[in-house]
């Protein structure tokens, strides 16, 4: 158990989730456990707002909304070495389940600051830039890309779908080396993970183990699997294209050019939940065996 920090602050973005911080109050929560509360407005600045609550001041900083928000933030705590609290006001809310924090529970996610059990969690970063889930490219990245995508999620991956993998459909410029190190020059799907995902259908349960094995978790989809599909576990990972390449990075759209290279930052963040929940994930599976020599730059570790 840590003291309380002195000064914690709550960003808020009251349109996450469909306006979920409206629903439990919670600026009025933050006020009554002495947590200063700031609004997040549209064409605001996350990391502008966090870094100038830094300077003013907070010795603890948490994110009420969508994982996107999440990372933004989480990035500048990580800067700092300042103790980080997730309050899951989002829609999916990933971030949260992966750390033991119940979803339904928004206003007790507060208790953290007051509270609060500490671990250290790794962060990854592409191109500088960090993410605490995953970075999507190729059929999910474009799909992101789109602007209908926030409004009518499955409508779009639907309509998408048929213009991205039909017969006449472009294959996607992505140029990596696989765990087999065979190099390829197109993929279907790549998703750069922070820490390996045990997926699980189960939305009310984490997916990947404490975020802390200081590993990227890779999946390729270069063809119909099963010879197509490729996973494996990576302290770095190297991507590039003559175009630009779409991104999904913690479902938020981005465009980068190449070449991407992701990293693992082993323990970088500092988080705090709530002390009567337990800090977990799913326990992850034994780790599948790539394909190929399993020595090769790029593979397993």
């Amino acid at each position: 158990m840590l003291s309380r920090p002195a000064n914690s602050v709550l960003i808020v973005n009251p349109r996450s989730g469909g306006g979920k911080a409206d629903r439990f109050d919670l600026v009025a929560e933050c006020r009554a456990r002495s947590i200063d509360p700031i609004i997040f407005e549209s064409g605001s600045d996350l990391t502008s707002l966090a870094t100038a609550a830094v300077r003013a001041g907070a010795d603890a900083l948490g994110m009420a909304g969508g994982d996107g928000s999440q990372a933004a933030v989480a990035a500048v705590a990580s800067e700092h070495d300042l103790p980080y609290v997730c309050v899951p006001a989002g829609t999916r809310n990933h971030f949260a389940l992966d750390l033991g924090i119940d979803h339904n529970d928004v206003v007790g996610a507060l208790d953290a600051f007051g509270n609060g059990h500490e671990r250290r969690i790794d962060l990854g970063r592409v191109n500088g830039r960090a993410f605490v889930n995953n970075v999507a490219m190729g059929l999910y990245g474009a799909i992101v890309q789109s602007p209908a995508y926030r409004e009518h999620k499955v409508r779009t991956v639907i309509e998408v779908m048929q213009e991205l993998v039909g017969p006449e459909a472009e294959p996607f410029d992505l140029r990596f080396v696989g765990p087999d190190g065979r190099a390829h020059s197109t993929a279907v799907l790549v998703l750069v993970s922070n820490n390996r995902y045990a997926v699980d259908p189960r939305p009310e349960h984490g997916t990947r183990g404490d975020l802390d094995e200081g590993v990227l978790g890779v999946i390729a989809v270069t063809g119909p699997p099963p010879g197509g599909l490729a996973e494996w576990t990576t302290p770095t990972f190297l991507l590039d294209s003559a175009t630009t390449v779409a991104l999904g990075i913690d479902g938020e759209r981005v465009a980068m050019q190449g070449p991407l290279v992701f990293e693992s930052v082993p323990r970088a963040l500092r988080v705090l939940v709530p002390a009567r929940r337990s800090f977990r994930g799913r326990p992850l599976l034994p780790p599948r065996p790539a394909r190929g020599p399993s020595a090769t730059p790029g593979g397993e570790p």
